[in-house]
């Protein structure tokens, strides 16, 4: 069921008091992708359990095949089922339509990312787009995300090496970050500091001090992407320094897929696959409940 323009404007309010708090109370808010309904469980499982609040988020790949409204009913039903301090952010949407009716639907955080689509897109392309949403997203009081540049990786298990040399190219600086959140109006603010999407054979090493200036310069909120696969230090560490968000999908995507097979392997004359499924939801809240405490949000849901 679709929720009224009241309803859409009381739950983005709510956004904007988390975020601000975030920042008062140095905490980070997960924001942990789902492609299924297993693990939006999982998910609403650590949240409960460690009183902490939570973003859910869909990628396009995700929500073209579960559908934009489905999610928002899915995680309404959950919210209420579990008690849980909840939010729905659209990640990495390519297109200002798929921005919008998000928006539509009621969705509190939204990401437009024009380079997802088009890893060569100009910034006044990016920034054009990014304002477009912005001005859209004021009606219901949605937060925009963005960034001036495609983000590298992807959200899977890669056996490569991390080239250092070559994501440090690709770094934020303060200087035009500051431009890029003043040009556009966004909320949030998707830095680059050696944060990369995807699972990789060596941890990632981020560079608190860039961040630190980074912060120093932007008035709006910070978000990290690519949080799979970082030690968790760095985040203890960049929720005191003032990252509002971060996101995690390829550590949840790995215990999913590898207590299943174990499931599927010790069990393999069991065809109602849900009767497997309790092992791999415990899996998957493992790395949500690890998070949390690294972020520093446990115990602050409301």
């Amino acid at each position: 069921m679709g929720l009224t323009i009241s309803e859409i404007r009381d739950r983005t309010t709510r956004a904007r008091h988390l975020m601000q708090r975030s920042r008062a109370q140095h905490f980070a808010v997960g924001a942990f992708n789902v492609d299924n309904q297993e693990t939006l469980i999982a998910i609403c499982r650590a949240a409960q359990k460690l009183n902490s609040p939570v973003m859910v988020e869909v990628g396009e790949t995700e929500y073209k095949f579960l559908g934009l409204e489905n999610v928002r009913d899915l995680v309404d039903n959950y919210r209420a089922e579990y008690g849980v301090e909840i939010f729905l952010n659209l990640d990495h949407a390519p297109t200002i339509d798929d921005c919008k009716r998000a928006i539509d639907a009621g969705y509190e955080f939204i990401h437009i990312d024009v380079s997802m689509a088009n890893h060569d897109a100009g910034e006044k392309e990016i920034i054009d787009a990014t304002k477009e949403v912005v001005a859209y997203a004021s009606f219901t009081g949605a937060l925009v995300e963005s960034e001036p540049h495609y983000f590298g990786g992807s959200s899977n298990l890669h056996t490569e090496n991390i080239d250092y040399d070559e994501i440090k190219k690709t770094f934020s600086t303060p200087e035009h970050a500051k431009y890029f959140a003043e040009e556009t109006g966004i909320d949030t603010f998707a830095a680059a500091i050696g944060n990369l999407h995807g699972k990789y054979p060596v941890p990632k090493k981020l560079d608190l001090e860039l961040l630190q200036d980074i912060r120093d310069a932007l008035d709006c909120q910070i978000s990290l992407h690519g949080g799979s696969g970082t030690p968790l230090h760095y985040f203890e560490d960049a929720a005191r320094i003032g990252v509002s968000k971060i996101n995690i999908n390829s550590d949840m995507r790995y215990a999913f897929r590898t207590t299943l097979e174990q499931q599927l392997a010790a069990h393999p004359d069991e065809y109602a696959v849900i009767k497997l499924m309790p092992a791999v939801y415990g899996a998957v809240q493992e790395v949500v409940e690890d998070k949390i405490r690294a972020f520093g949000s446990a115990g602050k849901a409301i």
